[in-house]
């Protein structure tokens, strides 16, 4: 058995019990199955002679992760999200705004790795996981960064999904506006969906804000489209600056690939999206009209595979150097979302929705 195919398979091999964990313990939802991956992947990597698997976990954390972004398309139908979702896009535009400005300017103040800030600022204010995954083949982050920025992200998803509930009743919020809350100050889709789901219950409200906020997360995680694209723009300036600062010249310069440079990934996932919409939308009275529970599979395959993603990244992981440096990185994440949550509040005072 070649180096390549064992690494996926031990991949596979901690991703099916971590997926299924969550899958039949729902309270288990609030940590989220790529949490457990990883730190089960760390623990593993100490006891394993991990060069016998290095290029299947190679693959797994790159290729497989940016085939999950792609299959996300999927449940994405961007007709019935603008519809429904138009009302929080100020929001949604202001808590993205807040946390990326935030990153930026703490990344420089502490002196934390852009690589860290960029996938702290795009995880807080997009959706977690899923927008760190599809940022870091952009910026080239490493495994230990990515690992980074998906632990902080779900220390605050965890605080969110336990304490907003009760927030939002001290603070008078209607179901509405626990929903847009909820959709818009909490970062990984699987706690938006816990902590919504508690206010259902706390309020008797019969799902109905679970499915507003889920709406409002997904006009959230669109923005990962453009985002990427501005990434790999300035990625590939920044690049070229380097190569002539180091006196490579313009046959450096112009040997620069825009599209080596372009996440491809990301238009597949623009085109899934397409697809989505088209065949659940547009084709709706037609013969050729598909249900939108027909793509369901393709969803439930991505969060496979980001699981599966997620255990390479833990195996790729010291998790001694991870705790030793990771008192930046939380901090970040930390003002991150206690801003985006204000701004949230904010926005809805402004509007008239609070």
């Amino acid at each position: 058995m070649s180096e390549k195919t064992k690494g996926i398979l031990l991949c596979a091999a901690i991703a099916v019990p971590s997926y299924l964990l969550v899958k039949f313990l729902p309270a288990l939802s609030v940590i989220g199955a790529p949490v457990i991956a990883i730190i089960a992947g760390m623990v593993i990597t100490r006891f394993i002679a991990k060069d016998n698997f290095k290029s299947g976990i190679a693959f797994t954390s790159k290729k497989i992760l940016q085939t999950a972004v792609v299959l996300l398309g999927f449940g994405l139908n961007l007709s019935t999200i603008c519809k429904v979702g138009a009302s929080s896009i100020p929001i949604i535009l202001s808590t993205i705004g807040t946390s990326l400005i935030i990153s930026f300017v703490l990344c420089k103040a502490l002196k934390i790795g852009r690589n860290q800030a960029v996938l702290i600022g795009v995880g807080s204010s997009i959706c977690g996981g899923s927008a760190i995954a599809a940022t870091a083949p952009v910026i080239d982050a490493d495994d230990e960064e990515i690992a980074q920025a998906i632990s902080v992200i779900f220390l605050f998803n965890v605080i969110a999904a336990l304490i907003f509930p009760t927030l939002g009743g001290i603070l008078g919020m209607s179901n509405e506006g626990f929903g847009l809350f909820a959709g818009t100050a909490v970062n990984d889709t699987s706690s938006v969906t816990a902590a919504a789901s508690t206010w259902d219950v706390m309020h008797s409200t019969g799902g109905s804000v679970m499915e507003y906020a889920t709406i409002v997360k997904l006009t959230r995680t669109l923005a990962i489209i453009p985002i990427t694209l501005v990434l790999a723009i300035y990625e590939m300036k920044r690049r070229q600056k380097a190569a002539a600062a180091a006196g490579d010249g313009e046959e450096a310069v112009m040997n620069f690939s825009f599209k080596r440079a372009f996440p491809m990934f990301i238009l597949y996932f623009l085109l899934a999206s397409i697809v989505t919409t088209v065949l659940t939308t547009v084709l709706s009275g037609a013969a050729l009209g598909v249900a939108t529970e027909a793509f369901s599979i393709f969803k439930e395959i991505s969060r496979f595979f980001i699981v599966m993603a997620m255990s390479a990244i833990g195996l790729n992981t010291d998790i001694v150097k991870l705790v030793k440096t990771g008192g930046k990185p939380i901090l970040l994440g930390f003002v991150c979302w206690v801003c985006i949550a204000i701004v949230s509040v904010l926005m809805q005072m402004t509007t008239g929705l609070l």
